[in-house]
């Protein structure tokens, strides 16, 4: 079973590196390489080597790590296709639930009637979905969905909450951020500005700011302040997916992450907060603008 998403862009990647003899039988697949070659952070790139690992392109070999298989004339055909599909559904499926267009809980059934999917197909879309944390399995029989915010309004207060959170997490007396981190931070940002804004999913674009964010107000040492985070993130989901139909605002945000980047580096906390507070602010105001893409109507 594949896992749309990140992971499994990734394992497709790699994946057609093994098929096409890029990758050959027997190499050593490493997570932090993986991760470092993406710019992403070591957790999908795991999961991307445990996908390769499923679908038979490689096998884990106890104490020593991940390694490329000999392939099967089956195991040749590329998996984007199936990608493809299940990425386009939950789209539809996602827009299907801002609009109000699906009950408040629904069957594995009614999925894969709705969708035209396989019961493969729909498992794979209900595993990402509820892994993403805005729907739940119900105790007995089918999936609910979990509070999410459906209008722009309740978006613009979820900044507004953020800017009253998040520069007061810096200046926390137990703050400490690790100089891995902002490295790691700052080549996934390095990274957008060099293309990766117009090539990037929704999704990889959001679990970038989220990841961001997270780390910056983790550094505090405060879990009060991450954990009231999280669960503003969680709820924000599918709002954040449609604002990323206009992209031109990120590569603003892009440079002002990597600038809070260079205070919190050299120890400058509260310039580092000013910046941070003026940078939640300009994305209250970059809302407005493209208010009527949250809406679902075309941005004139």
């Amino acid at each position: 079973m594949k896992t749309p998403g990140l992971a499994a862009r990734i394992a497709a990647a790699i994946g057609n590196e093994i098929r096409e003899g890029r990758l050959a039988p027997g190499t050593h697949l490493v997570a932090q390489i993986i991760a470092d070659q993406y710019a992403v952070s070591r957790f999908p790139a795991s999961e991307a080597l445990n996908l390769l690992v499923k679908q038979g392109l490689a096998r884990k070999v106890k104490h020593r790590g991940v390694f490329v298989n000999d392939l099967s004339p089956a195991q040749m055909a590329p998996a984007e296709i199936e990608i493809d599909l299940i990425e386009k559904t939950y789209a539809l499926l996602a827009d299907d639930v801002l609009e109000g267009r699906l009950p408040q809980t629904v069957s594995a059934t009614l999925l894969r009637e709705n969708y035209g999917l396989t019961q493969a197909q729909v498992q794979t879309l209900l595993t990402r979905i509820v892994k993403e944390g805005w729907l739940e399995p119900r105790s007995g029989y089918g999936y609910a969905f979990t509070e999410m915010l459906t209008s722009p309004d309740a978006l613009v207060q979820t900044y507004r909450m953020r800017r009253a959170l998040e520069p007061s997490a810096l200046l926390e007396p137990s703050y400490h951020i690790e100089s891995s981190v902002v490295q790691r931070l700052r080549g996934i940002e390095e990274h957008l500005l060099n293309g990766g804004i117009e090539t990037m999913s929704a999704e990889e674009l959001y679990d970038r700011g989220v990841n961001f964010h997270e780390a910056i107000v983790g550094a505090s040492r405060n879990p009060f302040f991450l954990d009231a985070l999280k669960r503003i993130n969680s709820i924000r989901r599918l709002l954040a997916y449609r604002s990323m139909g206009s992209r031109g605002r990120y590569f603003q945000q892009a440079r002002e992450h990597l600038e809070i980047l260079d205070l919190l580096e050299r120890g400058e906390n509260e310039e580092a907060a000013a910046k941070l507070e003026v940078h939640l602010s300009t994305v209250i105001q970059n809302l407005d603008d493209i208010r009527p893409l949250l809406e679902g109507r075309s941005v004139q």
